[in-house]
């Protein structure tokens, strides 16, 4: 049996004396969409952060190639896009700028790819405008850029679809469905019927549990 990519075990949070989720395990295999779901307030956000590392708010163990991910930080690091809520932008930056910088912090990335991402977000025309007059959707448009360029293995993605319009939808699932053909693994949060990114198991932290 091949190792899990991503292993969680007995994972327990508790925030404002309330309990978001205990005894949570699972694991996140190589070619793998996993779709985090429950209500409002159920701690998808919460789990997705701690699973990313900006999180230590959490009792349990969790794994990265088999290896405790505090042993492995920096290779685990590596090999994580995280995508959340604040999209990251860097306000007195244009997008190239930005997406430029993202590329130095990645020596892996190749930075002749900007022109391209940009395009495939739909803001091509606005490479060179500062960020700060650019609109929430296209801050986040920018930000979403940087899964055209990456390399790493694991996406961890909170409500990627936020804020665009129907073909973008469409294409970012393809982006998606390419990622885990490739042998990339996806775990993510959103209110969108996926469609076009291949098979999706879903975790439930409403009842802690699987479905397939």
């Amino acid at each position: 049996m091949s190792q899990a990519m991503l292993k969680v075990e007995n994972l327990f949070c508790e925030r404002d004396d309330r309990v978001l989720f205990d005894q949570l395990s699972f694991d996140v295999d190589s070619g793998e969409i996993v779709q985090i779901e429950g209500a409002n307030g159920s701690g998808k956000t919460t789990l997705l952060r701690i699973l990313s590392g900006l999180s230590r708010n959490y009792e349990g163990d969790i794994y990265w190639q088999g290896e405790p991910v505090d042993r492995v930080r920096d290779e685990f690091r590596s090999e994580l896009l995280y995508f959340g809520h604040q999209p990251g932008v860097k306000a007195l930056l244009t997008p190239e700028e930005n997406l430029h910088w993202y590329c130095a912090l990645h020596a892996s990335l190749d930075p002749a790819r900007v022109q391209e991402a940009l395009e495939q977000v739909g803001l091509r025309g606005f490479e060179d405008v500062p960020c700060h007059t650019l609109s929430a959707g296209q801050h986040r448009r920018v930000s979403l850029a940087r899964l055209y360029l990456s390399d790493a293995r694991l996406w961890i993605l909170d409500e990627p679809f936020t804020a665009i319009d129907k073909r973008g939808v469409a294409a970012k699932e393809a982006l998606i469905g390419r990622h885990v053909a490739r042998g990339g693994s996806v775990i993510l949060t959103t209110h969108q019927d996926l469609q076009g990114s291949g098979a999706v198991r879903s975790i439930n932290l409403d009842r802690q549990g699987e479905r397939g």
